[in-house]
């Protein structure tokens, strides 16, 4: 019997593991004898391990207090929502793993998502804005820890991102904007740590700043827009760093915001 030949759907689904073993086992023997796809599908289970890593501390967590005060649904409702969010959450990682191999390379100012054959600046700035957006969608929503040190601490806290990614780095001053800082958290990257600065204005919406040292080899300095799901993402490089705003904000708003973190960053220190 001949064998199927193999399509991105089913490396799409070798790497999220849904493949039954037959199929699996003549995956492999295709990937044995290509080095170089092999390398791909591997970056594709890693970047796919360290999203999982991020998102499955949170279907662990008990609902927030302010949610637990509402009318709650009966107990067979609450169980088929709670297997209903633990499989979405899930599903998200695997979309993530497939939007990056089916990605297409965009250029101008508008979204843009990397292919396999685009080059490796490229598919490390999408990376950039991609995992902000995650890190954003993750912790924003957290009502108890949103952040691992508070803004009344912000000169420990700067002083601990700093030490930890290796360089000085600052949270922007968003007051004139309505936006105050929350604090921080240090976060996994591609290669190393990266900081996420978290923000709120007076009705409590938030949005996150993302920072990168990971940029060194990237000369792709376009300050560029996508939108994953509901959050929105500017994201730049200067020089070694890669910043990204995220927000469930319109995009003018966040335009604003990013302009003005932006013109702080210009000259890191």
């Amino acid at each position: 019997m001949n064998q199927l030949p193999v399509t991105e759907a089913d490396l799409h689904a070798y790497v999220d593991g849904l493949l039954p073993q037959s199929r699996r086992t003549e995956i492999e023997s295709y990937l044995a004898s290509r080095p170089a796809e092999a390398e791909r599908i591997n970056a594709y289970r890693e970047q796919s391990a360290r999203l999982r890593a991020l998102f499955e501390p949170v279907l662990d967590e008990p609902m927030p207090p302010q949610l637990s005060t509402l009318t709650a649904p009966p107990a067979p409702a609450r169980a088929h929502l709670q297997r209903y969010a633990a499989g979405l959450a899930i599903a998200l990682i695997g979309g993530v793993a497939g939007w990056v191999l089916n990605g297409q390379t965009q250029s101008g100012t508008m979204p843009f998502r990397a292919s396999a054959t685009a080059p490796a600046s490229a598919r490390n700035v999408t990376a950039l804005a991609h995992q902000a957006a995650i890190a954003h969608a993750v912790y924003s929503p957290d009502v108890r820890r949103p952040v691992e040190i508070d803004a009344d601490q912000e000169d420990q806290l700067v002083a601990w991102l700093s030490k930890r990614i290796g360089t000085p780095i600052r949270p922007p001053k968003l007051g004139k904007l309505g936006y105050e800082l929350i604090g921080g958290r240090l976060l996994p990257g591609e290669s190393g740590p990266v900081a996420q600065f978290m923000y709120h204005d007076g009705t409590g919406r938030r949005l996150t700043l993302y920072v990168s040292t990971e940029q060194t080899h990237n000369k792709d300095t376009g300050f560029r827009f996508t939108q994953e799901g509901p959050v929105n993402v500017f994201y730049w490089i200067d020089g070694k760093f890669g910043y990204a705003l995220s927000a469930g904000m319109d995009k003018g708003e966040l335009a604003r915001v990013a302009n003005a973190v932006y013109e702080q960053l210009d000259k890191p220190g």
